[in-house]
This record gives structure tokens, C-alpha cells and sequence, in this order.
């Protein structure tokens, strides 16, 4: 049973995994544990796993840190990011640990809190204590139990009522050890009413071994707030990464969720988003760029639990070689959420015959006063298209290239931070030359 492994680690080591996080970290662990005896991590049994054997990917022995021992390196030494123009606020997680030291000095409205989710468990233990873990369906989801019985930091945002934060926050994951490596990340992200906050968390795998990484990301937004999470996955085919990302919104609170895979090794991101309040509004959309021996599986459950609800899901693979995609989007509409609008696409280029892709569209809808629908295509690329840009003295692979970016274009335009979505146009586009997407001018990552 590959679960034991890992209740045993769990258990022999549980003081010590307290004593080096804070008490509402902690508080979570024994709920954790009993979900995870009872439910242990997915496999190809379950219906929304048939294509993924999650559990498969957890049974290599990997080193954990469970003592909290500093990465020796400074990123702010090492990293420059080079997207033009683009002016953010920078933070790092080395591993699974906030880089706190030699901070760049940033000013905040009054109130707002950025940094470790440990520091802000024990600096603001109430407020991290009313919404840590409050979100995440432990219960269904085996590997979210998993992260949330280790995890002993991560990142949080805390925007307090009726405050902006007019530039993006921009958080860098930097996986890098000189074993094999498990990381237990955590990251929350907290909109007050009113409130207004856009993040981009990029992932990058700096040493060559093999890393095996849980992520669970939770996000509130209170009424009439806005909230923008961008992920931009750029990590080495050692990476195995499970990701699961929660959203709470509140009353005309708007939330745009876009992640886009340039390069990964096995990629798993669980989207739950509860829409709880009238007129709230959100998008999940996401860019799957894959080849070799890689897989990459989104699933989305949108839940309108209040009428007068919006929300848009967009997502496009673009397949390559023996690659695999998986896509399930679930559209749940509950009985009294009247007027509810959502809407569901799901487009998929095959462009090697030995790639493959699955694809499960779902709704499930109990009122009767909704606009509701969902689309999938899967096949190759448009020979007429094709054949056209070649009769025009464009040569096969420019206008295989030129297809290929314009299949994608939709995606982008839903990244709102104009320099961002510029520089992500270009590593597309490096990304379908089969050159290295690397994002980052710096030492660590070259």
C-alpha cells in the first residue's frame, strides 16, 4: 500500500513537523491524516482519474525537509526577471519555503500582508485561522489531505477591505536539491471587500534531479472584489506536479484563473471553484503545450451555488509527439441558482498521430432558468488553412507555426497584464520551435 509509507513518515515525525510550523498549520493535520487513512491518494479506479494514476507517481522515495533546513542561495542575487517593462512585486519560494531575507523594500496600502503563510499564522493568527483550510475539500481529494498533513509553509496575500494592490504580485518557485525531492507547497490568497489584487506564480526547476510536488491554493474573494491568478508552468520532465486550487467568492466578486504548461514531466491541476454570491463572475482558462513523454491533466468542478451567476471555462492542448491530455470540466448548478450563465470549451490539436488526447465535457443542472453549454473538438491542423498559407510562399513549418499560435491566441487575451501577455506570446512561440521556453535571465536557471 503506498499510502503507509508516508502515514508512517507522518507519524514517527509528527513533533516535529509541529514545532516547525505555526499552531493553525498544525490544527489541520489530524483531519488531514484521518482523510488521507480513508481515501488514500487517487488512482484509475476513480471516475475523474481514469486517465491519470495519480497514486502511480507517488511511489519513489523522495526526500522531504521536514526539519525546515535553509536553501543556501539568494534568488534575488540570481534571478532577473527579463519580461520587459514588466514592473511587479518579488517574492520566491525555495522549494517549499518562503525566501525571507534581503527583501527588497516594497510599500503596501496599510493593512495588506505578503509573505510566509507561517509568519502570518503567527503574526495574525485569527484572521489566517478563519480562512486557512476552510475551503479545501479534503474529503475528495486524497492528495490536497496529503499536502495539508505536511505542509509547513508557503505564501500568502492578505488584501484587507477596500484596498488595491495596483501592482502584480509575482511569486517564483524554484525547485532545486541535490536528491530527489517531495515539496509540500501552500499558498493563500485573501480579497477583502472591495479589494483588487492580480498574482502570477511561475514554476521553475533549477537542479537536475527529480521532484515530486504538491500545491494546494486557496482563494477568497469577498464581495465585489477582483482577483487575477496567473500560473505559468516551466519545470524539467523530473517534475511531477499536483496541484489544486480552491476559489470562494462572494456577492459581484470577479476571479480569472489562467495557466499556462509550457514544460512539465506529469501535471495534475484540480479546479474548485464555488461561486457563493449573487452576480459573481468567474474564468478558468488555461494553454497546454506538450510533447515527449508528458501529460498534463486539468479538471475544473464550477459550482453555482447563487443565481445571477457567470462563468466561462477555456481551455486548448496543443499536442505533440507521445504526449497525453486529459481535460474533465464539471458544470454544477444548483437548484436555486436562477439565471445562471456558463459556458464550456474545450478545443484540442493533435499535431502528432501518436499523441493522444481525453476529453469528458459535464453538466449537471437543477434550475431551470439558465443559459448553459459546453464545446470539444479534437483533430489536426486545418488542411485548407494549411494549404492556403502555402500557396502563399509560406513555408510548411512557418505556417504549421503560424496556425499553431493563432489556435492559442484566445487563451492569452485573457491574460490582463499586457507586458505578461506579450513575453507568454513569445515563449508560445519558442515553445512550438522546440526551443527551451525559458522565461528567466539569471544563473540558477541556466
Amino acid at each position: 500500500m503506498i499510502e503507509t509509507q508516508y502515514i508512517d513518515l507522518f507519524t514517527q515525525h509528527r513533533d516535529l513537523i509541529d514545532s516547525k510550523s505555526a499552531n493553525v498549520l498544525n490544527s489541520q493535520r489530524d483531519k488531514a491524516l484521518e482523510v488521507f487513512k480513508k481515501i488514500g491518494f487517487p488512482n484509475r479506479q476513480l471516475e475523474d482519474f481514469q486517465y491519470s494514476d495519480v497514486a502511480n507517481e507517488f511511489i519513489p522515495d523522495f526526500g522531504i525537509n521536514i526539519n525546515r533546513f535553509p536553501v543556501k542561495v539568494d534568488p534575488y542575487q540570481t534571478y532577473k526577471c527579463n519580461v520587459p517593462e514588466l514592473a511587479t512585486n518579488l517574492f520566491f519560494l525555495l522549494n517549499d519555503g518562503f525566501h525571507g531575507t534581503n527583501l527588497p523594500k516594497m510599500n503596501f496600502p496599510t493593512g495588506v500582508f505578503i509573505g510566509s503563510l507561517n509568519d502570518f499564522a503567527e503574526q495574525h493568527t485569527d484572521i489566517c485561522a478563519k480562512y486557512y483550510g476552510k475551503i479545501t475539500k479534503l474529503e475528495k481529494n486524497g492528495v490536497a489531505a496529503f499536502n495539508t498533513m505536511f505542509a509547513q509553509d508557503g505564501f500568502v496575500v492578505y488584501v484587507p477591505d477596500n484596498t488595491v494592490i495596483e501592482q502584480p504580485i509575482q511569486l517564483i518557485n524554484i525547485l532545486t536539491a541535490n536528491a530527489d525531492y517531495l515539496v509540500n507547497r501552500r499558498i493563500l490568497i485573501i480579497a477583502g471587500k472591495n479589494a483588487q489584487v492580480k498574482m502570477l506564480a511561475c514554476d521553475h526547476t533549477v537542479t537536475s534531479g527529480k521532484f515530486l510536488v504538491t500545491q494546494v491554493t486557496e482563494i477568497y474573494a469577498d464581495d465585489n472584489a477582483h482577483v487575477e491568478f496567473y500560473e505559468l508552468e516551466e519545470n524539467s520532465n523530473n517534475v511531477s506536479r499536483h496541484a489544486s486550487t480552491f476559489v470562494k467568492q462572494e456577492k459581484s466578486s470577479t476571479t480569472l484563473l489562467n495557466n499556462i504548461t509550457l514544460n512539465c514531466g506529469f501535471t495534475r491541476n484540480n479546479y474548485n471553484v464555488i461561486l457563493n454570491g449573487e452576480h459573481s463572475e468567474a474564468q478558468v482558462a488555461g494553454v497546454v503545450i506538450s510533447d515527449k513523454e508528458q501529460h498534463v491533466d486539468n479538471f475544473v468542478f464550477m459550482d453555482h451555488a447563487k443565481p445571477h451567476c457567470e462563468s466561462t471555462q477555456l481551455f486548448k492542448y496543443v499536442l505533440q509527439d507521445h504526449s497525453t491530455g486529459v481535460f474533465c470540466g464539471r458544470i454544477l448548478v444548483e437548484k436555486d441558482a436562477q439565471k445562471t450563465m456558463a459556458y464550456q470549451t474545450n478545443n484540442n490539436l493533435c499535431a502528432s498521430p501518436d499523441s493522444r488526447m481525453h476529453s469528458k465535457p459535464q453538466l449537471e443542472i437543477y434550475a431551470d432558468d439558465v443559459k448553459c453549454s459546453h464545446g470539444l473538438t479534437t483533430g489536426q491542423l486545418d488542411e485548407d488553412a494549411l494549404f492556403y498559407l502555402r500557396a502563399r510562399g509560406i513555408a510548411k513549418a512557418d505556417a504549421e507555426l503560424l496556425l499553431m499560435q493563432a489556435f492559442t491566441a484566445d487563451v492569452l487575451r485573457l491574460i490582463h497584464i499586457d507586458e505578461l501577455r506579450t513575453r507568454l506570446e513569445e515563449l508560445v512561440e519558442k515553445r512550438f520551435r522546440g526551443q527551451d521556453a525559458r522565461c528567466g535571465n539569471c544563473e540558477i536557471c541556466k
